[in-house]
């Protein structure tokens, strides 16, 4: 067992390393130039995301699609992988995060923009789409497409369910003393009827989750940045310097220089926003609209909330509190998670039960959004009969969660991530042109 493990670190390390962060970031550059920066357009996705289009083809409206998406992004990484980005590449890590969303956008935008275009109807009259039907439709690589889907659909077991009801009941048992296995159990019967339901169940119930924990943990990390008020401006001065040099702030705060900002900041940002996984487009498809650039435009505002707006609250608020409080050993703090906690701790009540509602919100509409991924990858490989075993299996994995050890789940699910964005990649490289062309045709 030991052996293995050792092995699979020593493939997540390589896959994960300096190679795919720059290809990822290079894309994200790349597709920012050729869309002749998309991102200037982030207000108009998001009044067009408020409105639903009439007699479109599609499944669910802009917005379900969207939330859906939200949904899997908003997770674990906006609270506790930003922790870990500070903790291991100090302060300046929550610029490189930062900027890895203003830049990913344009990579999202692409992946939706091509899952709508090349997207399909089944027999049923559902609309299927996603990096597998643009490698298959798109490129005629039936085989690659074939092994993105076999990625998602095993990637979603680990960072979609296992990851994410491991972390609702170590916070439930640390903060409300409740049993790890009920949390499995509960949450294993809660995605269960939502997932049973398909699409339009689980966007049905993203599009009123998401807002409202979206709403309740920026309005709680508003409420603690008012009570460090004094801080914030200090805190983002450390940021900024911090991501480009090597240095020391107030509450033992320390910067390894721009490299080790670099490397922790992009990649806790990749792995929040998802930005070139290839996973959100397979939402995008869904959607009921008349223009894949329309959708296209709507999808890259998940990139904007996820990283742009959420990540970056996260990062003041955690330096702000560290700076703030030098009862904060940063000693203590190797992992994100115990630096994220003994931030938000400083703030009495409010502070733990931002942090304690966020995480169970934020892990729980990833389960739902990782369940709707999967289930289009497994439909993909083996038609709508793998279905209900993928959902059963799924569900299992949910309540056997918090007593799985999870470090060999952590590192394999990384490595699938890494397998998966390596043939989305090649699709929106391949076919920049079309993203290019779709795109001035309908703006102009």
């Amino acid at each position: 067992m030991e052996f293995i493990e050792n092995g699979i670190r020593t493939l997540n390390d390589f896959l994960w390393g300096w190679p795919l962060i720059g290809l990822l970031f290079g894309t994200h550059l790349f597709l920012t130039v050729r869309t002749k920066v998309i991102q200037r357009f982030v207000f108009r996705g998001i009044r067009w995301s408020l409105k639903s289009e009439e007699g479109c083809e599609g499944e669910v409206s802009p917005f379900g699609a969207l939330t859906t998406a939200l949904a899997s992004t908003f997770g674990t990484g906006n609270i506790i992988g930003v922790g870990t980005a500070i903790a291991l590449g100090g302060p300046g890590a929550v610029f490189w995060c930062w900027l890895t969303g203003i830049f990913g956008m344009a990579t999202t935008y692409g992946e939706a923009l091509l899952a709508v275009k090349f997207r399909t109807r089944t027999e049923d009259g559902r609309m299927q789409g996603g990096a597998m039907y643009v490698l298959d439709r798109g490129l005629h690589m039936r085989w690659l497409a074939l092994l993105f889907a076999l990625f998602g659909a095993m990637a979603s077991f680990g960072i979609g369910c296992a990851v994410q009801v491991n972390a609702i009941a170590a916070v439930c048992k640390e903060s409300l003393n409740i049993s790890p296995g009920v949390v499995g159990l509960v949450s294993a019967v809660l995605a269960g009827l939502v997932i049973f339901g398909g699409i339009q169940s689980i966007a049905g119930v993203c599009q009123r989750l998401v807002p409202f924990m979206s709403l309740f943990y920026i309005g709680g990390c508003g409420a603690i940045l008012i009570a460090n008020w004094d801080f914030i401006i200090p805190a983002l001065q450390t940021i900024v310097t911090m991501a480009f040099s090597p240095g020391a702030a107030a509450g033992g705060l320390a910067g390894g220089g721009i490299q080790m900002a670099m490397r922790y900041g992009i990649a806790r940002g990749l792995f929040s926003n998802e930005a070139g996984m290839g996973s959100a487009p397979i939402a995008a498809a869904a959607a009921k609209t008349s223009s894949p650039v329309r959708q296209a435009l709507i999808s890259s505002t998940a990139t904007f909330w996820d990283t742009v707006v959420v990540c970056a609250i996260t990062g003041l608020v955690l330096v702000s509190s560290i700076m703030k409080n030098p009862a904060i050993d940063m000693a203590m703090a190797g992992d994100g998670g115990l630096l994220t906690t003994l931030a938000f701790a400083q703030i009495p009540i409010v502070g733990p039960g931002i942090l304690v509602v966020g995480i169970i919100t934020f892990a729980f509409s990833t389960i739902l959004g990782w369940a709707y991924y999967g289930e289009r990858c497994v439909e993909y490989l083996a038609g709508r009969r793998g279905l209900i075993f993928y959902r059963l299996l799924y569900i299992l994995t949910a309540a056997a969660a918090p007593v799985i050890q999870l470090g060999v789940v952590w590192m394999t699910a990384d490595v699938l991530n890494a397998l998966m964005v390596l043939p989305n990649l090649i699709s929106l490289l391949c076919l920049s042109d079309v993203v290019a062309g779709e795109t001035q045709k309908y703006l102009n």
